[in-house]
């Protein structure tokens, strides 16, 4: 089975995905070995140092080896997500509290992205393929038809809440590695930020001015959920 193939078998719910053939390692490799190791690469040096050279390196093999059971980089990025993906629980729906549940579900995906530094650049421009993708997707999906959307507008949203967790946990993960260094920590501080604000010109810029504290306010995931609810609440 050449890794096309083996790829759309792991898109078919219950297929049996044949073992690769033996490589020069002590043991074969396995997808769920493959998957693994590349992501404790990204826990520790973050996701822009995952190549298929480095993750080769760390599973102790050459980069074709990989290519038994990957068919490319875009096929491990989909496979790191369906991974994450599997972890997150889904309620049955119930239209009298679906925008807790919906909330929640976003909530538990944020987490775990953030549990690996820029993971969630691998979501961004997906075309879900991967069961574990599409089983959050479907989860989401019906919580929000449950919740009397149309299904037009659930669809959408969908993508729209999928694509902002995306996008604040890629921020979030920027953010936190600026922070560690000491050349650029200062651009992060609130202080220092509001201050830079209050002390633009009163004529040109009087609303920043005025409101620089609420520009820079908000603790945790304070912005998260208020933006999640936002959506919600659109809908």
């Amino acid at each position: 089975m050449n890794p096309r193939e083996r790829r759309a078998a792991r898109h078919r719910a219950g297929a049996e995905v044949a073992d690769a053939r033996p490589r020069r390692r002590a043991s074969p490799l396995t997808v769920e070995q493959v998957v693994d190791t590349a992501l404790e690469v990204v826990a520790a040096e973050g996701y822009e140092a995952l190549t298929m050279r480095r993750l080769a390196t760390a599973l102790d093999t050459g980069p074709a080896s990989l290519y038994a059971h990957v068919v490319n980089k875009a096929d491990l990025d989909e496979l790191l997500i369906g991974r994450l993906c599997r972890e997150v629980e889904l309620p049955a729906p119930d239209p009298a509290t679906w925008r807790e549940q919906i909330r929640a579900v976003c909530a538990a995906l944020r987490d775990r992205y953030l549990r690996y530094p820029g993971v969630s650049r691998a979501a961004l421009a997906m075309v879900p393929t991967d069961l574990e993708v599409l089983r959050v997707n479907e989860g989401m999906l019906a919580i929000l038809l449950a919740g009397g959307v149309a299904p037009r507008d659930a669809a959408w949203a969908c993508d729209a809440l999928l694509l902002y967790v995306s996008a604040y946990c890629l921020e979030v993960s920027i953010a936190r590695a600026r922070s560690g260094d000491a050349d650029a920590a200062w651009v992060l501080d609130r202080d220092e930020l509001v201050r830079r604000f209050e002390a633009l010109p009163a004529a040109t810029f009087p609303t920043v001015r005025r409101h620089a504290a609420e520009l820079t306010a908000g603790e945790g995931h304070e912005r998260f959920d208020f933006t999640v609810g936002l959506m919600i609440d659109g809908l």
